[in-house]
């Protein structure tokens, strides 16, 4: 079975690899990018909240399916 990318999981998939890549370049460079790893926790914080996420919205712009295939049909 093909795996089918949707918003919902890039959005994880990016976030989840900013947050990884910011900690080792914290840990092997500079803290300062630890900077980065609160503004992606903060942005998914607020986005629970208020459903409002830019990188939702520009993957959506992009063409981005947002719900698997099958997922919403009768």
């Amino acid at each position: 079975m093909k795996e089918e990318f949707y918003v919902e999981r890039i959005v994880r998939i990016i976030a989840g690899t900013f947050v990884l890549a910011s900690l080792l370049l914290a840990h092997f460079h500079s803290p300062n990018w630890l900077w980065l790893t609160a503004f992606v926790g903060l942005n998914l914080f607020q986005s629970g909240f208020t459903q409002f996420c830019p990188l939702f919205n520009i993957l959506g712009k992009m063409g981005v399916p947002r719900f698997p295939k099958g997922c919403c049909t009768k």
